[in-house]
């Protein structure tokens, strides 16, 4: 074996969207549901994990063997998730590439792993797999259910006590067998790709790069998190005080609504399109002062400097 095509499908908590791939992956909630692979290029096998299937040896040895490129489409987001899957399963199998008091200790080592994205991106196409597939005109393009079955398998639809609740293959075997059949797809999809654009191999100076780039991301950087907290906890005294404030001066049940604030401005002879930053500064030269007064603390309420700590 040179070379193991990976695509997986997971499940969390956590939005990655909001979050990325390291908190998604270290819920205490996360798993990974499909794995589908294919061995230097043969047909496509999915491994269905939550259905109480297990990875052939070959394969979990593949994860960790830095001979064997691992290719995935998005490839940190696989490497991530098998990295904190493999501790949690499989630990007595799991080689990290750091020291053990260093966080790339936790990861699989990315210089075994190839970015199927980062080819598509080094020759212009889309950041998608959906999006390079349509450009590229594949027969095998990526199935278009796929976002329907994430939401019902991948997200939580409920939580009891404190307890995240996910839909499992029990609760619709059918739409299950679609979300196999799209996993295994992804993987086709991949491998078209990379037959399309093999005449243009990636430079080796740019996985080099890549490599770097997920290392320094697997380290991450070190943060007080008690000023994180303490940061938090005054933005959210800040805000309350303030919109105390705007409730006193408009009367409004909800001064940091959009639309009750324009409505509320309008009614007082000032009609704005939107509170965007930039039409809020112009409209602060020429307002009245019981009018700017507002509209400085609308300002100062819809600030966002602390949205990252909370991520």
């Amino acid at each position: 074996m040179k070379k193991l095509m990976i695509d997986l499908e997971t499940k969390s908590d956590i939005d990655i969207a909001k979050s990325g791939v390291y908190r998604y992956a270290d819920s205490p909630y996360f798993d990974i549901l499909l794995f589908a692979y294919s061995v230097d290029d043969a047909p496509v096998q999915v491994v269905d994990l939550a259905c109480g299937e297990q990875l052939p040896e070959e394969i979990l040895n593949a994860l960790t063997d830095d001979r064997i490129q691992k290719h995935a489409f998005n490839a940190s987001f696989e490497r991530v998730c098998l990295s904190v899957w493999l501790r949690r399963n499989y630990p007595e199998c799991f080689i990290s590439y750091g020291l053990p008091e260093d966080a790339c200790g936790n990861y699989l080592s990315p210089k075994a792993w190839r970015c199927t994205m980062v080819a598509a991106a080094y020759l212009g196409l889309p950041l998608s797999l959906a999006g390079v597939g349509a450009v590229l005109q594949l027969q095998q393009q990526k199935m278009s259910e796929g976002k329907a079955l994430i939401r019902y398998f991948c997200v939580p639809y409920d939580t009891v006590n404190g307890v995240p609740q996910f839909h499992t293959p029990a609760d619709s075997p059918e739409k299950w067998n679609v979300f196999r059949a799209y996993n295994k797809r992804d993987v086709e999809t991949e491998q078209a790709i990379e037959q399309k654009i093999a005449r243009f191999p990636v430079q080796e100076f740019v996985w080099q790069e890549y490599a770097l780039d997920q290392s320094i991301n697997d380290r991450g950087i070190q943060l007080d998190l008690q000023l994180v907290q303490q940061a938090i906890r005054m933005d959210t005294l800040t805000k309350d005080k303030l919109l105390h404030l705007l409730k006193n001066l408009t009367d409004l049940d909800n001064p940091n609504s959009v639309q009750q604030m324009k409505q509320w401005l309008a009614e007082h002879g000032l009609e704005l399109e939107s509170l965007g930053k930039k039409e809020v500064q112009e409209q602060l030269k020429t307002a009245p002062p019981d009018l700017r007064d507002v509209l400085l603390l609308r300002q100062q309420v819809s600030k966002s400097s602390v949205k990252k700590y909370q991520a």
